[in-house]
């Protein structure tokens, strides 16, 4: 008797690009989240005041300006036996190994500029690493993966959220900072296997001939596809539709701090309360997605983004819980819920960004889509110490919850509810041409 064939959405989970999403995920999160959680806590713990904790969101500006270099990753490869997507990464995540290890190894109050420097550096290294992992991701993954294979990725790049921002803590209350960082840092040595084990991609349309081909073209391509008017449009919805969400969460861990909560409550509670509701609402999401299509899910995953930033809110309002189960609850809510709010609004993001990319410049429009979406936490951010001292954690939670209002308006028109048929007949035929 012949066996059935598995349905669509689990053959697609099942194949092996799904394996090398949570490979990318996780070796792409890590370090943003390391300047996210893990730095921010380092230097609170060391003595930096809120604003200085706030200023050091600048140090991520490689995240919004690495469509620069992009072109270069789409023109050279560096290591000819690796390839050219696979070289790339596999430099910087070298470099990233050795950058966090050694930023353990300085004082934030004696050695001030060398931790500026380091962590630039960092950033600089992580940022070339997603242009690399981004074009990456998207030439092995067919348009009908693009969904699920992106959900896989933001799941296991929030789940490698989970090293600097929960283990790392728990460890920093039992071992010095410099060891912390060490530990923290070998964590990056799985995507470094994953980049060694996987095969170059082959892109459909081949390589820029030229420099100036592959940093002039992408961005003829792209406007002449949608003309100036939409194109316009779709990049003002990248800066907006993570804006909220993204302001929300940039001063977390020391939000959760001045809440009386401790480093190993932060850890244990704040991390894992959203664990599972996270990979869980992420696969769903992802599964979901096979059927919805990106723009409805951009929709439906967008209000549970916007809505879950009223939890914060909350939190304020009721301050520190005086019973010790009341406030791990509050906490435990809060976070469980913004988990799977983010978790769900960047699955959907992230594949319509690897959707309205052509293939021959995939590097370079993907690196301008997504420095788009870094503007907020890097710049935005930046300001974030200033405003919680003018307005106080509550006022400044309701102003992003106001934030988040364009993103979704802008869905009108880059996104409509039932636009999809048309955006991937365009996008098919892009490809194509």
């Amino acid at each position: 008797m012949p066996s059935r064939p598995l349905p669509t959405w689990l053959a697609v989970l099942l194949n092996r690009r799904m394996l090398i999403c949570i490979f990318t995920g996780f070796a792409s999160g890590l370090p943003l989240y390391l300047l996210l959680n893990l730095v921010p806590a380092w230097l609170k713990t060391e003595g930096l005041s809120l604003k200085a904790i706030g200023a050091f969101a600048l140090i991520q500006f490689p995240y919004t300006w690495k469509f620069l270099w992009a072109p270069l990753l789409d023109r050279y490869g560096i290591l000819p036996w690796l390839g050219r997507r696979r070289s790339w990464m596999f430099v910087s995540q070298l470099g990233l190994l050795a950058s966090i290890a050694w930023l353990g190894q300085l004082s934030p109050t004696e050695n001030l500029p060398m931790v500026v420097a380091l962590t630039a550096m960092l950033a600089f290294l992580s940022a070339t690493q997603d242009v690399a992992l981004d074009a990456f991701r998207r030439e092995i993954l067919p348009d009908a993966e693009l969904g699920l294979g992106n959900a896989i990725h933001v799941n296991a790049y929030r789940i490698a959220g989970l090293v600097p921002g929960s283990l790392s803590l728990i460890l920093a209350d039992h071992l010095p900072w410099s060891q912390v960082f060490v530990i923290t840092a070998a964590f990056m040595i799985p995507g470094l296997a994953m980049t060694l084990l996987s095969k170059e991609p082959l892109a459909a349309t081949g390589t820029p001939r030229t420099l100036r081909a592959a940093v002039v073209e992408p961005f003829q391509e792209f406007f002449g596809r949608h003309g100036v008017r939409s194109a316009l449009l779709v990049l003002a919805f990248l800066f907006f539709y993570k804006l909220g969400d993204s302001l929300c969460t940039a001063l977390a861990t020391p939000f959760y701090l001045d809440m009386g909560y401790s480093k190993t409550e932060i850890g244990v509670i704040a991390k894992n309360a959203g664990l599972w509701p996270m990979v869980i609402g992420g696969i769903l999401g992802g599964i979901w997605m096979v059927k919805l299509g990106i723009n409805r899910a951009l929709w439906i995953f967008g209000v549970v983004q916007f809505v879950t930033i009223l939890g914060f809110v909350w939190m304020a309002w009721l301050g520190p819980a005086e019973s010790d189960a009341g406030r791990l609850a509050v906490l435990a809510i809060v976070i469980a819920g913004e988990a799977v709010g983010a978790g769900l609004g960047t699955t959907a993001f992230v594949a319509f960004m690897a959707r309205t990319t052509h293939p021959a410049y995939t590097a370079t429009q993907l690196a301008l889509f997504t420095s788009l979406m870094a503007v907020p936490r890097t710049f935005i951010n930046a300001t974030a110490g200033w405003l919680v001292e003018a307005l106080g954690w509550y006022s400044f939670f309701w102003l992003c919850f106001a934030l988040a209002i364009p993103g979704m308006l802008l869905l009108l028109k880059v996104a409509p509810w039932n636009g999809e048929a048309h955006q991937a007949s365009a996008g098919s035929a892009a490809r194509a041409a």
